[in-house]
């Protein structure tokens, strides 16, 4: 079985949405294939609920009149069918009086998962009346039924398993079935989502519990590429890389991939595919458990970050000092990319600005606080163990003339980053896609 996701661009439209029917239409296995809502649609319902929680019915109605408009435009241009039309129609009016019933409720962090869920919902809905129109055998399964998280808010893989199995069945007896990403329940049994860019997870997921063969990710772009296509010529896409390189790439900043998709997938040893939805004939990147000795694969810049340096007051041991520092991010739920250390200082990068002012505030206590802000972190990603001689340097000698704030190396065999100011970020860019790609006197290229 292959399990295909496609992201909202690609059905973004009735044209789109009938270009995925076609592509899932192809496939010579059974297929499970995961949904994201169309897109805008998930930051609209964002404003929905951000109305309804100010109180601001009228704004938040206002808004949910202006997505139905849009949808019905989609639908009417989707089915050749009156049937089918109609059908859609109906289920799409009852999921928006849905929306339109928390005017008068109370609104809470449970609602609005409710409202957000109802993207992907649509979406499915409509691939899968679609479908049935062209005369299809697909099935429609919710991923309410059966995507679980677990009391730590961590995938109940067991449940997840055990349920999907169920609906599916061993013999398989759809071609084609249909479910939500993002989407699921919690431990408690409500309605909960795997945060944004959750419908990777959710394929990596779902292709774990039916130990399918693939794991397909579609997006607007021909796999994973070498570079910033955006801001450097010339970058290539990648046709193969280590499960390691590309969740060191999807976290520095590659948006083609969810950086947590990659966990389960690797520890099934799955493989999973990059592929373009507008181009479905390129080859893309495969993501797999081979290694390939001696190459840098790519580059990537995570954009957005803040730097912290706390200068120790000499109250604590260095040991308790860190611990301290370390406690402080931990009850903020703020994850930190780099660190840096001496004996009485410590630098930290990290990228979620929510608590900013309270972190710091906290960390006042401790020593001397400065911050940096309109940071970004470069991310050489290869075969980066230490043992290679020259491949660090020559990443580091295309930056010699660029400021470097800070540079992690070492706490992985396959990346090292460098922190620098965001308005450095194209030159170096730039600069290291011509000192490791576009040369052979390195010798460490792919």
């Amino acid at each position: 079985m292959i399990v295909m996701k496609f992201g909202g661009t690609s059905v973004g439209s009735a044209e789109r949405i009938k270009h995925v029917a076609t592509l899932v239409r192809k496939s010579t296995q059974p297929v499970l294939v995961v949904l994201s809502a169309m897109s805008g649609t998930t930051n609209t319902l964002v404003e929905i609920a951000e109305n309804f929680y100010k109180k601001d019915r009228r704004k938040a109605l206002s808004l949910i009149d202006g997505l139905q408009c849009k949808y019905n435009a989609v639908i009417k241009e989707l089915y050749d069918t009156e049937e089918w039309q109609a059908r859609t129609n109906s289920l799409a009016s009852e999921i928006f009086d849905h929306l339109r019933s928390f005017e008068s409720s109370l609104f809470t962090s449970f609602e609005e998962k409710d409202v957000i869920a109802q993207g992907e919902i649509l979406s499915t809905n409509m691939m899968n009346n679609y479908l049935h129109e062209q005369g299809v055998d697909v099935s429609l399964l919710s991923a309410l039924d059966f995507v679980k998280t677990d009391k730590n808010g961590e995938p109940d893989m067991v449940y997840i398993t055990e349920r999907l199995n169920a609906r599916i069945g061993r013999k398989k007896t759809h071609d084609i079935y249909i479910t939500q990403g993002f989407i699921c329940r919690n431990a408690f049994g409500e309605i909960d989502n795997l945060l944004r860019g959750g419908s990777d997870y959710t394929a990596s997921l779902l292709g774990v519990a039916l130990q399918a063969d693939e794991i397909q990710i579609w997006t607007d772009i021909d796999g994973m590429h070498n570079n910033d296509p955006r801001i450097v010529d010339n970058t290539r896409p990648i046709r193969q890389l280590y499960f390691d390189e590309a969740a060191e790439l999807a976290y520095f900043g590659a948006k083609i991939l969810h950086p947590i998709c990659i966990r389960p997938a690797k520890k099934a040893n799955i493989p999973v595919r990059l592929l373009n939805t507008m181009e479905p004939e390129a080859e893309g990147t495969l993501v797999n458990g081979t290694f390939e000795r001696g190459k840098i694969k790519a580059i990537a810049a995570k954009d957005n970050v803040f730097v912290l340096k706390i200068k120790g007051s000499g109250r604590l041991m260095a040991s308790g000092y860190l611990k301290k520092v370390f406690e402080v991010f931990e009850s903020y739920q703020t994850a930190i990319d780099m660190i840096s250390t001496s004996e009485v200082s410590v630098s930290v990068s990290f990228d979620r600005a929510t608590y900013l002012n309270e972190i710091v505030g906290e960390l006042k206590n401790y020593g001397e606080v400065s911050l940096d802000d309109h940071m970004c972190i470069i991310c050489v990603v290869g075969d980066l163990e230490w043992i290679n001689l020259g491949f660090e340097a020559a990443a580091t000698e295309a930056l010699k003339d660029i400021p470097l704030r800070m540079i992690s190396y070492g706490g992985s065999n396959f990346n090292i980053s460098y922190l620098i100011q965001e308005t450095d970020k194209k030159r170096a860019l730039q600069q290291l896609s011509q000192a490791l790609f576009n040369t052979s006197s390195t010798g460490v290229c792919e």
